[in-house]
């Protein structure tokens, strides 16, 4: 487990977009900030010439639809992804992870810092038909930190598809690690059993670095798509 305050949060020059983009955008002049032009072709050619950068340096792969028992769903356009698989014990499982949305910095030797990327995801765990919550079906909900190499329970409690109170309303229990060392051992294992334990993390790390490349590239074509129109 990955210890240290998270940071997220606004896009300024300290935050995980400075990261990424370091790893992604090239770091000649053109990425550096564009003033106001008169001329809508000069920006159509710096625009072009970042997306054939793009598709050159690091070009994405087709993402992939399955992971063990689950199924992969790619929400194209969005910062999210849904997977949806069942147990051995024919339980319900969906999990919906979001892009990275934080850090936390470990300092090394010699001055050195080593990022560590965060995604939130939740798990729902349930019993009954169909791929969704039926409305009188109880849900066990974990709200989770994965790190790259460590998957992290925040927090565990139950929950209905049609329950009328907003999620800041209903009781969700205590903190996670403030639980007896028994009970988050517990809960650990019967994630692990479903599939869902540190190697889920270091799945969703490098789909979430693929799907960081292709939002990139497609953000990038739309805006080049508007000034060409």
């Amino acid at each position: 487990m990955i210890g240290g305050a998270l940071i997220n949060g606004c896009r300024s020059p300290s935050s995980i977009f400075k990261f990424i983009s370091s790893t992604l955008l090239r770091r000649g002049t053109h990425n550096t900030c564009i003033a106001y032009s008169p001329s809508d072709s000069k920006l159509q050619r710096l625009l072009s010439a970042e997306i054939q950068y793009q598709c050159d340096y690091a070009p994405p792969h087709q993402p992939v639809t399955e992971y063990g028992k689950f199924l992969v769903e790619n929400r194209d356009g969005e910062q999210l992804i849904t997977m949806r698989g069942k147990s051995s014990e024919g339980e319900n499982i969906k999990i919906e992870a979001a892009m990275f949305d934080g850090y936390i910095v470990d300092q090394k030797a010699e001055g050195q810092e080593n990022v560590h990327l965060h995604i939130s995801m939740s798990v729902d765990i349930w019993k009954g038909e169909g791929t969704n919550n039926s409305a009188n079906a109880n849900a066990m909900k974990f709200v989770c930190s994965a790190w790259p190499n460590t998957l992290e329970i925040r927090k565990v409690f139950m929950c209905r598809h049609d329950d009328a109170l907003s999620p800041a309303r209903l009781y969700t229990g205590p903190q996670f690690k403030d639980l007896n060392t028994k009970l988050q051992i517990g809960f650990y294992e019967f994630l692990n059993t479903r599939g869902v334990n540190d190697g889920l993390s270091m799945f969703l790390h490098r789909y979430m670095m693929n799907k960081d490349r292709i939002e990139l590239i497609q953000w990038l074509t739309k805006l080049d798509s508007v000034l060409k129109k």
